[in-house]
């Protein structure tokens, strides 16, 4: 059996992006089981901005997941966004899982915002100032999260649903020097300590498509301005393959 999962990030929504996206995403019902949604909801971390949101991607006949992007954190209210999302019917993530039914075959998703840090070899350590190991400690606190939370699940197919990304070559595009703020290695280690089918992240605008972790786990970056669509969407079989993703 196909699963179908349609994502994308970074929509940052505001009044004046209200109904950019609703009549693709009115489609979905015929195309997808559920659309994951990789954060950077809002431009902000506005109430009104998320109130855009949920009339964008709200009541849509179809699950919709998301997870928290750094934008969405930015006014210091992302308790009252994630609240605002959840009372429309949106999924949240953040450290912990949800479980579908997809036609028969579940499907679990794993979520969690992830943070900074940078990559093996070029990465930051928790060594030296309290700031710094403070820095460290988040991202190693958000990966021990979200591999808890993918090692919890028993679904034929698992996803792991991050902001930030778990590898370089989703990377490539953007200036080198940014990289330690776009992502970390260990929200990869943590993909890769469980059965994971796929990983998909966005935050990255000028970033590639797609890549693996070390462990062979194909990593997508659904970020808006990379598809320059309304969402994708990926089939994936439940013995845990991707069939076509794009």
């Amino acid at each position: 059996m196909t699963v179908r999962i349609a994502a994308v990030g970074d929509v940052h929504m505001d009044t004046d992006v209200l109904g950019r996206y609703r009549a693709a995403l009115e489609e979905l019902p015929d195309l997808a089981d559920v659309l994951l949604l990789a954060g950077d909801l809002t431009r902000h971390g506005t109430v009104e901005e998320t109130e855009c949101v949920t009339k964008e991607f709200g009541e849509l006949g179809i699950p919709v997941i998301a997870v928290l992007g750094n934008h969405d954190h930015h006014s210091d209210s992302g308790d009252l966004v994630t609240k605002v999302l959840t009372d429309a019917g949106i999924t949240v993530l953040e450290g912990d899982s949800v479980e579908i039914d997809c036609r028969g075959v579940t499907v679990g998703v794993a979520g969690v915002k992830g943070f900074g840090g940078g990559f093996a070899g070029k990465c930051a350590s928790a060594f030296g100032e309290r700031e710094m190991k403070n820095f460290v400690r988040t991202t190693e606190e958000s990966a021990d999260r979200l591999r808890g939370a993918l090692r919890s699940l028993r679904s034929d197919v698992i996803i792991a649903l991050t902001h930030y990304a778990p590898i370089p070559e989703t990377l490539m595009g953007e200036p080198p020097e940014i990289y330690p703020f776009l992502g970390s290695y260990l929200l990869g280690e943590a993909i890769d300590a469980a059965p994971t089918a796929l990983a998909v992240h966005g935050h990255a605008h000028a970033g590639k498509a797609s890549g693996r972790t070390p462990g062979g786990i194909r990593v997508r970056n659904v970020a808006q301005p990379v598809l320059r669509q309304a969402y994708a969407v990926f089939h994936l079989d439940d013995d845990r393959h991707a069939l076509a993703v794009p």
